[in-house]
């Protein structure tokens, strides 16, 4: 990956763009996308138009080729790029700044339009907080280049290496094509020095606007740039006080700062950093315009704890850089179940390797592109609930199930073709709910809980025979049984559907043949006015969460009839 070669022509054109550019925001056109949920009655309004595939990728896709044709540029090309962390475990959203990005992409070549995903790792940044279950001795690397530390694992070259390696794991287990490019490469190779040089010799303006928007005066009195002091080796301790555009070099003084809101002490050393060797690395608040600018970024998510340095950044591209800086939608951060942030010093993490050893990825990228407004609380708990959803988008794509609306039947058609990636199967495969395979995980033998489950399937007649996707459902649904269990799935039943199931569930616990308790089923629906399939219905949803599934009879001597006449009282009870 080269950077963008900066020359007289370049700016030249850059400048026509960017007057351009200005003549629309002094009209105060609104160039700012304001995403739907597929919650909202927007979503559901007949006035409003399917865009593309009628998800809020298209939309996004749609929202940035109008900006791109009005500023003028070239879309030959179409770049998104992610920041990936590389200062500690990387977890599901982590991951998802990337694979949101990339389903841009996806749309964009929807579209028409060819683009690429930068993946960009900020291996350059110096460790702040030690990773709750990392070893003691890095609180004294505090503050070093995590590319700079070595791996405490001990099978890559470098921190930083090593937990970039992790998100690219995730990146390529979805499936996903991505041009990696890494924070640290960048600097000492000098692919962002062009913009390093503009933002240095324009600091002063650069600080009053920091100011201007934010309050923080430190770059009133301090440059943008973290020199790395060549004494202890650290980053954010050594304060830059001058830039000299002639030798390009930044002089600092080893003074200390707050790193993790702790105070790090400098070592008092007194020197410069040649900035084109990369002996240093811009603060936050401008090092995202100067990707943009040197990879031609057009557009880029953020969450909306970033928004404060997105803007600076925004005006930094337009007016210093002269490069307009890209579309941007905001989106918040995952929450555990507790509503705490996911954090990696804290360790609540859902980590994209463990989420695959339970669920798809396609599942995960329902998660991901489902909506984008909103905060979420996600755990490991959620994966029976977005497997099947799953399955059921699945459905509805292949023409087994069927909705009026029309626009939510194409935003959910949608959400699965990008779920595949834009490549989806040619035809439907076997479906078997998650929750029932975790209930027969619950009670198949240890010693070959496989073989069991696939029988079970069988005599259920919920599949026609044994294929590669469902042992990997086996092997997921296993896995987390092992850790979790189903919540008493809820449901609101009429009077007749709550008398049909008490009455069902009453002397159920006595019946062990399969047969007879298929019969029940049908005399109680006969004997309550409702239809079988009505309120077959209502069993699976009562007992599995989901409305279609095995033969009940077998399925029900299997689980315990006791078991699920208890479960069938809780259901009509609530």
């Amino acid at each position: 990956m080269k950077g963008r070669d900066l020359t007289d022509t370049n700016y030249r054109v850059a400048g026509t763009i960017l007057r351009t550019y200005n003549k629309l925001i002094s009209a105060k056109r609104d160039l700012t996308l304001k995403p739907v949920s597929d919650s909202s009655e927007e979503a559901n309004s007949p006035e409003q138009q399917i865009i593309g595939r009628g998800t809020w990728l298209d939309r996004v896709a749609k929202e940035i080729l109008e900006r791109e044709r009005i500023l003028g540029r070239s879309t030959e090309s179409i770049r998104v790029e992610s920041g990936l962390g590389a200062s500690g475990f990387p977890h599901i959203g982590s991951l998802g700044d990337a694979a949101r990005a990339y389903g841009v992409k996806l749309a964009l070549e929807e579209a028409g339009y060819y683009s690429e995903l930068i993946a960009y790792s900020d291996d350059m940044d110096a460790l702040r907080k030690v990773p709750a279950g990392l070893p003691d001795w890095l609180q004294e690397e505090i503050g070093k280049p995590v590319s700079e530390i070595r791996d405490p694992f001990g099978c890559h070259e470098s921190y930083g290496e090593h937990m970039s390696s992790l998100l690219m794991e995730g990146l390529d287990e979805l499936g996903m094509k991505y041009n990696f490019q890494r924070g640290y490469k960048a600097y000492k190779s000098g692919l962002l020095i062009n913009q390093i040089k503009l933002i240095l010799e324009n600091s002063e303006r650069i600080g009053k606007k920091i100011e201007e928007l934010t309050g923080q005066t430190k770059y009133l009195e301090s440059l943008p740039y973290f020199p790395q002091c060549e004494n202890c080796g650290r980053l954010n301790v050594a304060r830059p006080y001058k830039f000299d555009p002639g030798e390009m070099r930044v002089y600092y003084r080893c003074t200390g700062d707050e790193i993790g809101k702790k105070w790090v002490e400098g070592c008092g050393h007194e020197g410069s950093a040649d900035v084109t060797k990369g002996e240093g690395k811009l603060s936050w608040k401008v090092e995202f315009a100067a990707r943009w600018s040197a990879f031609d970024i057009r557009f880029e998510a953020h969450g909306k704890e970033l928004t404060d340095s997105v803007r600076i950044n925004d005006w930094i591209a337009d007016n210093v850089l002269s490069f307009p800086h890209p579309y941007h939608v905001v989106y918040e951060l995952f929450q555990d179940k507790s509503g705490k942030k996911i954090s990696k010093s804290v360790g609540n993490l859902v980590t994209p390797q463990k989420w695959f050893t339970l669920a798809t990825p396609q599942s995960l990228l329902l998660l991901y592109y489902k909506r984008i407004v909103g905060a979420r609380n996600i755990s490991e708990e959620d994966v029976p609930q977005y497997m099947d959803e799953f399955d059921q988008l699945e459905d509805l794509y292949f023409g087994k199930l069927q909705e009026d609306n029309q626009l939510k039947e194409a935003r959910q058609k949608g959400l699965y073709f990008y779920s595949n990636l834009s490549r989806p199967p040619a035809n439907s495969p076997q479906h078997v709910s998650y929750r029932l395979l975790v209930e027969l995980a619950k009670v198949a033998p240890p010693d070959n809980p496989v073989e069991y489950m696939e029988k079970k399937l069988q005599a259920y007649q919920t599949i026609r025979e044994v294929d590669e996707d469902i042992r990997k459902k086996i092997g997921y649904a296993l896995n987390w049984a092992r850790e979790f269990s189903l919540d008493e799935t809820k449901i609101e039943l009429a009077p007749n559907e709550k008398k049909a199931v008490l009455t069902l569930s009453s002397g159920l616990d006595s019946l062990t043949d399969p047969k007879a308790i298929q019969t029940r089923i049908f005399e109680t629906a006969k004997s309550t006015g409702l239809e079988p399939a009505a309120f077959f219905r209502i069993l699976y949803l009562s007992l599995l969460g989901v409305e279609k599934g095995p033969r009940l009879g077998p399925y029900i001597v299997d689980a315990g009839p006791q078991k699920i006449a208890d479960k069938l009282r809780k259901a009509a009870e609530d």
